[in-house]
């Protein structure tokens, strides 16, 4: 029987992605590790390697499709002794009955084509306007609805048996809608509005002048994550003042050392070493959230906000605590670098117990970060500027001073812990000396 190549999961927030590449084509004969297609994801582009052998019976998915969902048929694998003519009708990969779910709903045993048996129960009358009924629809059609206001008792589903799915409510919603009574149902209990309708955005710049962005994958993905993250994580924030003329001071010396090996350490090496070696100190902080738990991790895995066209990533510095500034640099480098490029493969992005986000080099004083989950804090850095300062003797002086704010998640990190861990990372860059110990 002909086996479905389907649309893969290439990390594990992606809902669909794009064909960007097709490697081989119909007829070609492929093995296991073979090269089939580059995909991509809301992150990355990546290359999606063949899993059986057999020969590439039909291409489902022309190069460039966008939005087809994970786990929707994208081509046809024949095996020894099977041919073109036994594939048959297969789904299209964006056929709306699957709506990029893991698990597909039950189908009928008869095969395509085979008229559908009498129904054993008595059928179900037409519902009338006041009368309840259960609606078939895929959880992805509902939140679209929920967002845009949509009544899914108003809308006809294109998908088996009538269920309702992505497709059919987008079409909905690009239709006018029919003004709601005064008296018009609450929302349902639960539901987050993000935000007035589409249509009521619209009408609201209607003349205006305005040029309309399709959002992308990392931009769709970004705005999800972020506004999960303010209405679900419990933030709360310590704010401190570092002094930083030590740490300049040492730095220059080590930059000059290392100027023969073409290594040049950033005040950010010195803030990730520093954040890496408190959360040892503070192990209790050292926390994820998991939703019925708590996961405490043993190394300081500290991921660094990189802001690329049109999103950003948060690579992550793996046993950042046992390298040194040197090896934190270089591997710093090189991840940003990729990532601007979108050539980081999900595991290098993916994890973390701790994230930092710099805006100083914008000149941002302060500023407070969204916690990215399940991390558990992430500091936000502002920039190093020139203040009058109190001395340890009483005396005015002038000082390099960069202000930091820890966003803590109150249900990892209670507000002593959290004040203890920024402490920790504050005597680290009072104290750079003590990093090399």
């Amino acid at each position: 029987m002909p086996t479905e190549i389907l649309m893969p999961a290439l990390s594990p927030t992606m809902e669909e992605g794009t064909l960007a590449k097709w490697l081989v084509k119909e007829g070609d004969e492929v093995a296991s590790g073979d090269l089939l297609a580059e995909i991509e994801t809301d992150k990355a582009t990546m290359e999606f390697e063949a899993v059986d052998e057999g020969v590439i019976g039909k291409i489902l998915v022309a190069e460039g499709a966008e939005n087809v969902k994970v786990n929707s048929p994208i081509a046809v694998l024949l095996t020894d002794g099977e041919s073109a003519a036994d594939i048959g009708e297969t789904p299209a990969a964006n056929a709306p009955a699957d709506d990029g779910q893991i698990a597909r709903p039950p189908l009928p045993v008869d095969g395509p084509g085979t008229p559908e048996p009498e129904p054993k129960p008595t059928p179900e009358p037409t519902p009338k306007p006041d009368e309840t009924r259960r609606l078939f629809a895929s959880p992805l059609a509902r939140r679209i609805a929920i967002e845009r206001n949509l009544d899914l008792a108003a809308i006809k589903g294109s998908g088996p048996h009538g269920r309702i799915v992505k497709a059919d409510v987008e079409t909905a919603s690009a239709a006018p809608k029919a003004a709601a009574p005064a008296s018009a149902t609450p929302a349902p209990s639960g539901a987050m509005p993000t935000g007035p309708a589409t249509e009521t955005v619209l009408k609201m710049y209607e003349g205006r002048e305005y040029e309309e962005i399709a959002l992308d994958g990392m931009r769709k993905t970004v705005a999800a994550r972020l506004t999960e993250a303010k209405q679900t994580i419990p933030h709360f924030y310590l704010r401190r003042d570092v002094q930083l003329d030590a740490l300049l001071a040492f730095r220059a010396q080590l930059n000059t050392q290392l100027e023969a090996r073409g290594v040049k350490l950033s005040v950010n090496d010195f803030i990730i070493k520093a954040c890496a070696l408190a959360l040892q100190s503070v192990p209790e902080a050292n926390a994820v959230w998991a939703n019925d738990r708590m996961l405490r991790l043993k190394p300081s895995d500290v991921a660094v906000a990189v802001a690329i066209e049109g999103g950003l990533f948060t690579p992550v510095l793996k046993d950042a605590e046992m390298k040194s500034l040197s090896a934190l640099s270089a591997e710093m480098k090189d991840l940003a670098t990729r990532a601007r490029d979108r050539k980081l493969a999900p595991h290098e992005y993916m994890g973390g117990s701790f994230a930092i986000s710099n805006l100083g080099m914008f000149g941002i004083d302060n500023f407070d970060a969204v916690i990215n989950p399940p991390h558990g804090a992430i500091l936000a850095v502002g920039a190093g500027v020139k203040k009058p300062v109190v001395g340890k003797d009483g005396e005015l002086t002038v000082a390099t001073v960069m202000s930091v704010t820890l966003s803590v998640d109150h249900r990892v990190i209670d507000g002593a812990l959290g004040a203890n861990l920024l402490k920790a990372i504050i005597d680290n860059l009072e104290n750079p000396m003590v990093m090399l110990a």
